[in-house]
């Protein structure tokens, strides 16, 4: 039985890059495993986007580097289509929150399309959300 896809959100990938991050210790051994284990990994490319930017500027262009050069070698990513990006829009207004952001909201809109439930994520959005972060 092939394992169910994991959606990786930036917080995710950044704890996996700063062995500083607080949440390292559970991160690293977690993506290492799933490397192994051939799990299926998704992101957006907005994911990516940010995550290239916050590695780039907490942890110096290497790490920025590292996300394009060996993390998403083993991940699909998925570009965000014009609807995708407005029924997002629309879901980040809708909420009228100050911390949501339009990349987590589109997280949530392409894994509800996706029919996918679990996000490597350190963001408690994703379980107000109803999906399973992990760890």
């Amino acid at each position: 039985m092939k394992p169910e896809t994991i959606f990786l959100d930036t917080s995710g990938i950044i704890a996996v890059l700063d062995a500083d991050d607080e949440f390292h210790p559970q991160a690293e051994p977690l993506w290492r495993r799933w490397i192994n284990q051939e799990v299926p990994l998704i992101t957006s490319n907005y994911v990516v986007v940010e995550a290239t930017a916050v590695g780039q500027r907490h942890l110096g262009f290497d790490a920025a580097s590292a996300i394009h050069r060996d993390m998403l070698l083993s991940v699909d990513v998925v570009w965000v289509t014009e609807e995708l990006h407005r029924e997002s829009l629309d879901l980040l207004l809708t909420a009228h929150r100050r911390h949501l952001s339009l990349v987590d909201c589109t997280s949530f809109t392409l894994m509800r399309e996706m029919g996918l439930r679990n996000a490597f994520t350190f963001d408690a959005h994703f379980i107000e959300q109803g999906f399973t972060r992990h760890p």
